[in-house]
């Protein structure tokens, strides 16, 4: 009776195993192999690589970039984008100063409502509100952005795969479709002469099906200027608010890489001196049975 249901089991799992294998062998045929070739999967480019100072177990926040990577989100994409994760006083993180981040919150206006009518309004933000929605909601969004809703960037760092070099590619990839050439040197309108982008729409061949609704958001060198100097290259401000949109994704992650070490190396220490400790419990068994 054991031996008959070790039997079903077993082929259980084969037949599962098998199943898995088909259905993945049919999902990789039908979005790759088999699929018809087209401008988005011929002239879609993936991001080029970006190093940044929190890349890697050891990296760590440069505060300097993410003040700059802040400031090109407060003078460039804020006017869409939002960041409804992320409080004004978690810009203290970013080693400014309490009077600073009061001075900042204050800056700008959020939702509020008036004590005395109790209809909404507007006010001066505070250390513990969040960063405003640029939009009143999703159709004045669409109204604004030729029907499409700009995305929240608080997570898109994590959002996106190879977050932050994606975020620095698209900033810097638009191009002009007549023009535009792949990695292997094929021409997008030799190879699809009908290829069009339509009205209100922008070519970035590193956006998934090469159109999107953004117009290219840094458009020239200068276009902020850097409080601590730095040239504000189309190259630099996009790295910089790409290194700031990997803080708001994930703003513990400093201290979770300068907690991690110290962690891993007691987990180290405890288990030599778990396997010193069971070989000498053993050692002892192994005298007192001979």
């Amino acid at each position: 009776m054991v031996r008959i249901i070790g039997f079903f089991v077993g082929l259980f799992f084969a037949v599962g195993v098998l199943w898995a294998f088909a259905t993945g062998a049919y999902t990789v045929a039908s979005q790759g192999y088999l699929k018809e070739k087209t401008a988005e999967t011929e002239f879609h480019r993936h991001p080029a690589a970006l190093h940044l100072s929190s890349d890697g177990p050891f990296g760590k926040f440069d505060n300097r970039q993410l003040q700059r990577g802040y400031q090109v989100y407060k003078e460039v994409c804020k006017a869409c984008h939002s960041l409804n994760h992320v409080a004004f006083r978690d810009l203290a993180e970013l080693g400014y100063s309490e009077a600073e981040v009061k001075a900042e919150a204050a800056s700008w206006t959020v939702p509020g409502i008036d004590p005395n009518t109790g209809e909404e309004t507007t006010r001066p933000g505070t250390p513990t509100d969040y960063f405003p929605k640029p939009f009143a909601n999703d159709i004045a969004a669409r109204a604004a952005n030729h029907n499409a809703i700009p995305p929240d960037l608080s997570l898109m760092a994590k959002a996106r795969h190879e977050g932050p070099a994606y975020i620095h590619s698209l900033l810097t990839g638009f191009t002009d479709p007549a023009t535009y050439k792949n990695e292997d040197g094929k021409s997008l309108k030799q190879e699809f002469p009908d290829f069009q982008t339509p009205p209100g729409l922008y070519f970035n061949p590193y956006f998934a099906n090469l159109n999107l609704a953004m117009p290219p958001p840094l458009t020239s060198d200068g276009q902020v200027t850097f409080k601590d100097g730095t040239p504000a290259t189309v190259d630099q401000m996009a790295t910089d608010v790409a290194a700031f949109l990997v803080w708001t994704a994930e703003p513990s992650l400093g201290k979770r890489h300068q907690t991690g070490w110290p962690v891993l190396g007691f987990l180290l220490f405890a288990t030599v001196l778990a396997f010193l400790a069971k070989k000498q419990v053993w050692a002892r068994a192994r005298v007192r049975r001979d």
